[in-house]
């Protein structure tokens, strides 16, 4: 099948073929005679299996491991696992984060106090400020 079919089967783009082409992400193309490339049913799979990782959070990077790793017969799961554990470890220091975020700019808006007169909007200054009084 022919690059533009492929994008067509898996919704994705053809410069997006090319981009995981090049990252080493979709492999054994095979360039026919007249220069273009023939993609087996297999780059559907490995496209869909790209496009799912991403979903889940899975960097490029992460991604060539995952793929290298279905590619093995038997499937070393323990590496799948570790690879699985350790994003699971990096959204929940995300959510952390997301969530102080969050604790912060509820504290923001609380304070806020628009429309009670005051010349100075106590957000705006929090945001300058921080912590710190601002000067007289």
């Amino acid at each position: 099948m022919r690059i533009g079919q492929l994008a067509a089967q898996t919704g994705v783009t053809v410069q997006t073929i090319r981009f995981y082409e090049r990252r080493g992400l979709i492999k054994n193309t095979v360039r026919l005679a007249s220069g273009y490339r023939s993609y087996s049913t297999d780059a559907i799979r490995q496209i869909r299996f790209i496009k799912r990782s991403q979903e889940l959070g899975y960097t490029l990077n992460e991604i060539a491991s995952l793929l290298d790793l279905s590619q093995m017969r038997p499937h070393n799961t323990s590496k799948a696992r570790a690879i699985v554990e350790a994003k699971i470890r990096d959204i929940e220091a995300k959510i952390g984060d997301l969530q102080h975020i969050r604790d912060e700019l509820v504290a923001l808006g609380r304070a806020c106090g628009c429309g009670d007169g005051q010349p100075v909007c106590r957000v705006l200054e929090q945001l300058e400020y921080g912590a710190e009084q601002p000067p007289n």
